[in-house]
């Protein structure tokens, strides 16, 4: 009687500590989210051409962030579809444990951030770290592998974002140029620039061509 109770016991402990595990994934799963897919390339340069374009909070940060997490689920679907094959689906029918669950679902996210990572980002962290260089890319560990990746991802962010600023930038020194030789000081150009830039935005189809360009950085 006494070791049934401590078995029951013991099983009880083991499924408290399971549920606190998924919790405190779950807690986790944004900050997942933003630092090991694709949002927060997408992110970046959404607010880069925001900021291009002068118009502050159109569109608003909400509608900002909608974009870039139905984006990141478009580009990143093969490989949360690949997670739900080989880690969700066989731990929910009970075929693996949890923590092979956990393995099964680096895989493919691993292989995702690898492709995106550049080797000069990935060899500094390593370096930090003070590990032994890994013998294959699937044993990077994610420790390193997922700082390499943000700032890679910030690295070409800030690079497209650069790109979207050029035509924009050339438009206010136009309106400031303008404004300056009619002699009218006080008025901001901004102020002025703005419907053209807006126009500009629209006559060459922009969220288009931003959408299409964000989308194929990834391929």
């Amino acid at each position: 009687m006494l070791d049934i109770l401590k078995q029951q016991a013991t099983g009880s402990g083991q499924n408290w500590l399971q549920i606190l595990i998924l919790l405190t994934v779950l807690a986790l799963i944004p900050t997942i989210l933003i630092m090991t897919t694709a949002f927060t390339r997408i992110v970046v340069i959404l607010s880069f051409t925001r900021n291009a374009l002068s118009t502050h909070q159109m569109p608003p940060n909400q509608v900002i962030i909608g974009i870039a997490l139905f984006l990141t689920i478009f580009i990143m679907g093969s490989t949360f579809a690949q997670i739900n094959q080989d880690a969700v689906q066989p731990y929910l029918k009970g075929e693996i444990t949890q923590q092979q669950a956990f393995k099964n679902a680096e895989i493919p996210l691993k292989n995702f951030m690898l492709k995106q990572t550049r080797e000069k980002d990935l060899s500094l962290f390593i370096n930090l770290s003070k590990i032994e260089k890994p013998k294959s890319p699937t044993e990077v560990p994610l420790t390193v592998l997922i700082p390499a990746f943000i700032i890679s991802e910030l690295r070409i962010a800030f690079q497209i974002g650069f790109l979207i600023y050029l035509p924009f930038l050339l438009i206010d020194f136009i309106v400031a140029s303008v404004l300056m030789s009619m002699g009218m000081m006080m008025v901001p150009p901004v102020m002025i620039s703005l419907p053209f830039k807006v126009l500009l935005f629209i006559m060459v189809d922009g969220w288009y061509l931003i959408t299409n360009s964000i989308v194929n950085t990834f391929k």
